[in-house]
């Protein structure tokens, strides 16, 4: 009998120790937010949001009370501020003749922004109208958007499109699951990826909460992305990776955590949208504004076939396939300067 109820309990104990380990292996640590007590420092210039959070920036190009045509660019996964790749690639003088102004901004729980733990695509777009706002950049203004920040770019075009005096997607990344896309592209995303990355995607859908879990094991590969694995990058990506990878862009990125950053970016650009972008009517009926979309055809992170299925679903979107180009396209030479025009030229 002894024997037996030393059994339970041993029983009992086992599967309370399993359950503890359990929820501490997908308990995400707190985040070290900037500023507080063992917190990263502050060295940006930030605004507060209207539910109290901070929005670190950095500004490209001439000032902003003498720009004539004021940019918000939108970083990518695993980036911050210091990405802003049209504006950083931007030939000076063509910024001067043009008067162009540039606001990159660490999206929240990046670099030195506040995390936002009700982070949704329509969050984001608010925050990006808020920064506007403070900056005072006026009425209206253009976005641009790179990777997932490219992904965000649609929100805006849902969420805010009466601010936007045009918009620019550089390789945005798609999200398999939104609904309405058909089989074939769908089937077409897995085809071009192992089976750990795929699961990466869907357990940032399906399974959340497992995501800091997923992306911190060690008995399975994770996301090709985090790990910046080279089979990822096009024969052109790897000419110019070293821009991306730069130490001084990339040490503050993940600097509060990488729950916080990454996890959850792949948890909402993956996560369950409430809108699909390829249903968005023209945000400028009357040719007050443009959309431009930019692909390159040798992507291994964002499949070109998703691109130009959008681009036939919203024929009011300009899509500019560049042939060679992988994911990092934005950082080759004279590309920034043929985006800025792009946009620019068919305002006229």
């Amino acid at each position: 009998m002894k024997n037996h109820h030393l059994s339970g309990l041993i029983t009992v104990v086992v599967i309370l120790g399993l359950v503890a380990w359990t929820y501490q292996a997908i308990r995400p640590p707190p985040p070290r937010i900037c500023g507080s007590p063992g917190g990263p420092p502050i060295t940006a210039p930030r605004i507060k949001l209207r539910d109290g959070r901070h929005l670190a920036y950095k500004e490209h190009g001439v000032p902003r009370d003498i720009a004539k045509h004021k940019f918000i660019y939108v970083h990518g996964f695993d980036s911050c501020r210091h990405h802003a790749i049209v504006a950083t690639e931007l030939s000076p003088e063509l910024a001067e003749s043009l008067g162009i102004y540039i606001v990159s901004f660490d999206r929240p729980g990046y670099g030195e922004s506040d995390p936002d733990p009700n982070r949704t695509p329509k969050s984001i777009a608010l925050d990006i109208e808020e920064l506007a706002d403070q900056l005072e950049l006026g009425p209206k203004f253009y976005v641009i958007g790179f990777s997932m920040g490219g992904e965000i770019t649609w929100a805006c075009l849902k969420y805010i499109p009466h601010r936007l005096a045009g918009a620019t997607l550089l390789a945005p990344v798609v999200n398999p699951f939104w609904s309405g896309l058909p089989t074939n592209i769908t089937i077409d995303w897995g085809g071009k990826r192992s089976v750990w990355e795929m699961l990466s995607a869907y357990v940032a859908h399906h399974l959340p909460r497992l995501t800091y879990w997923w992306q911190t094991q060690k008995i399975f590969p994770i996301s090709s992305a985090i790990t910046h694995s080279s089979h990822v990058f096009s024969s052109q990506d790897s000419q110019l990776r070293h821009k991306f990878e730069r130490s001084d862009y990339s040490a503050p990125v993940r600097q509060q955590g990488e729950f916080e950053s990454i996890h959850r970016d792949m948890i909402v650009g993956f996560g369950k949208w409430e809108f699909n972008p390829t249903e968005l009517t023209n945000p400028f009926p009357n040719n007050e504004g443009t959309v431009h979309l930019w692909q390159g055809d040798e992507d291994l992170l964002v499949p070109v076939p998703m691109q130009r299925y959008i681009a036939q679903r919203l024929p009011w979107v300009h899509y500019h396939e560049l042939p060679g180009a992988g994911h990092l396209f934005p950082f080759a030479p004279g590309i920034s300067d043929a985006i800025i025009k792009a946009q620019l030229s068919l305002q006229n």
